[in-house]
């Protein structure tokens, strides 16, 4: 991306997504996921991906990770961790990388933690893989992270099996495996689905907290806005596999251009107007396998025009400095001038 959006001075941004493209082979064709996804990431800050299921969000995660399934693999673009392409590191670069500048929450914590260990155990075992502490030296880090992330007895908690704890327990536990040595980047994929409301905001202050304690940067994937509106200082939506709309979250909450992100913001309850009826987006999801000429969205659009379906939208820079890819802002004449990267 040319003009990496909301950088600092001339300080380059600590992670940096160029044109990326992640596909995967399955039997009825090769399936493209991820599709020219480009983003920055600053230290300190925090990123929001948000998309509705089949939006390639998760993926684009895995992809900075590496950690797709065997048939998926990037095919174009570059993942740039301080300056450098890990697009091109070894599978020892990449173990070093993962856990050391870059660790992973995933969505569900009793699915992603082993059942027969202790949660100690699988805590200590990321210390003692990326660090050259003792047994001891790793339970006393263990001990202080779990008090860190609001586990209260912890000599006790360390000594359990993940199904004797509760769900927003076994969602400090994986966050604490996380932290635990002390990543540049988190990448929380959906930390909240599987939670209640109360234990929700519960992670998420968590979250917040741990970022100023530990000067860290995150990207929060999820679907759901309210999370992305209480976290994010940038957000990026996604559709199809392509982003649609980037901007702080003022931009897209206030000042949405794009169709998908206004069908979004209707979908979902107002606190100054709960009467107002929602509008559900209509259709169903896109079929990655069969994608359309034009605008991923167009199909699903109430004022699709003709040159939707037959081309994709360029990404325009809005009046107030945020980015989105929709033929509606040429056509209302909604825009300051035309970037080099193709969106959705």
């Amino acid at each position: 991306m040319a003009d990496a959006f909301n950088q600092s001075g001339n300080k380059p941004p600590l992670l940096e997504v160029v044109d990326l493209h992640t596909s995967f082979t399955t039997d009825k064709g090769e399936v493209q996921a991820v599709n020219g996804v480009s983003f920055t990431l600053e230290e300190g800050k925090t990123l929001g991906i948000v998309g509705e299921s089949g939006s390639g969000k998760s993926v684009t995660a895995y992809s900075i990770m590496r950690i797709l399934e065997q048939n998926g693999h990037i095919t174009q673009g570059q993942i740039r961790f301080k300056g450098k392409d890990i697009t091109h590191y070894s599978a020892r670069e990449m173990n070093i990388f993962r856990g050391q500048e870059c660790a992973m929450i995933f969505q569900d914590p009793m699915t992603s933690l082993n059942p027969v260990y202790t949660v100690g155990n699988q805590i200590q075992e990321a210390i003692l893989i990326h660090s050259k502490k003792s047994r001891a030296e790793a339970r006393a880090i263990t001990l202080d992270m779990l008090k860190l992330v609001g586990i209260n007895d912890a000599e006790r908690r360390i000594k359990q099996y993940p199904h004797e704890l509760s769900g927003g327990m076994r969602q400090r536990i994986m966050i604490a495996m996380a932290l635990v040595s002390e990543p540049s980047v988190l990448i929380a994929d959906e930390p909240t689905t599987a939670l209640d409301v109360t234990i929700q905001a519960q992670i998420l202050e968590l979250m917040q907290e741990l970022q100023k304690k530990l000067n860290m940067s995150i990207i929060i994937v999820t679907h759901d806005l309210g999370v992305i509106a209480q976290m994010a200082d940038e957000i990026v939506v996604m559709y199809g596999g392509r982003i649609c709309e980037r901007g702080t979250a003022d931009d897209i909450f206030y000042r949405p251009c794009h169709e998908y992100t206004k069908g979004l913001l209707r979908s979902i309850p107002s606190v100054d107007n709960m009467k107002k009826k929602l509008v559900p987006i209509a259709g169903t999801p896109i079929n990655l396998l069969n994608m359309p000429k034009g605008c991923a969205f167009s199909a699903r659009c109430d004022n699709c025009m003709k040159i939707c379906i037959e081309q994709v939208p360029p990404e325009l820079r809005m009046p107030d400095g945020h980015f989105a890819s929709c033929w509606m802002n040429v056509k209302n004449h909604n825009y300051v001038e035309v970037t080099d990267d193709a969106g959705c």
